[in-house]
């Protein structure tokens, strides 16, 4: 007599011919940092939302249009390359640091628009949808929202005119923060964007620090090139 088909067994075959089921192999090592690393990405994408969404259902009127500014001012680096001009003028030690930190700038917007933007390519905020004020409003720019070049060139610029220049660390730290905030602020990133942003600029001063020649990279070298 034949024996009746066991069609619950624990063994079933998949479409490539694998087992599955309880008797199939366990998820490998790889599989499991896998999914431990799309769970942590997943939280802190929601972590980023969130802020984004609690600067932009917070009333501040009175900062609305200063930092709406100073977003606008800070594009290609307008505000920073400003300060350099200054710097400029003002000494050897100072020609030094403005050297250095336009240095700076120009390393960190080339790795945040030829690097971070073009492999993470992550959308911009929806604004509209956070309910963002249109009194914060600045041009949505068209490229992807992953680092923030802004944030980038800032403080690259602060932190390499810092190193040379220790006395303009603090305010052109501040002035950097600032910068960074008001990109959320006004709506066009998220704060993770600035974060990231912030990295690649502290990056890109230390590279630009580096390849300078050690007398620009001296805080008390007072003499002329």
């Amino acid at each position: 007599m034949t024996e009746p088909t066991d069609t619950n067994s624990d063994t079933d075959s998949d479409a490539d011919g694998g087992t599955r089921g309880p008797l199939g192999p366990p998820p490998g090592p790889g599989s499991a940092r896998k999914a431990a690393l799309t769970a942590v990405l997943g939280d802190l994408r929601a972590v980023d939302g969130a802020l984004y969404a609690a600067v932009a259902a917070t009333s501040t009127p009175t900062l609305d249009r200063a930092l709406r500014r100073l977003s606008h001012a800070a594009d290609h680096s307008k505000v920073s390359l400003g300060i350099a001009a200054a710097l400029a003028l003002s000494g050897a030690r100072a020609r030094r640091a403005a050297l250095v930190g336009v240095g700076a700038i120009a390393v960190a917007s080339a790795s945040t628009n030829l690097l971070g933007k073009r492999l993470v390519r992550r959308a911009r905020p929806d604004r509209e949808a956070a309910r963002v004020t249109v009194d914060r409003y600045v041009p949505m720019p068209a490229s992807a929202s992953f680092p923030s070049g802004h944030t980038a060139a800032a403080v690259a610029f602060a932190t390499a005119v810092g190193v040379v220049l220790p006395e303009a660390a603090l305010p052109l730290g501040v002035l950097a923060t600032a910068v960074g905030y008001s990109r959320v602020h006004t709506g066009v990133h998220y704060p993770g964007d600035v974060a990231a942003g912030a990295v690649l600029g502290i990056a890109g001063a230390a590279a630009a620090l580096a390849a300078a020649p050690a007398r620009v990279r001296q805080p008390n070298t007072f003499t002329a090139w």
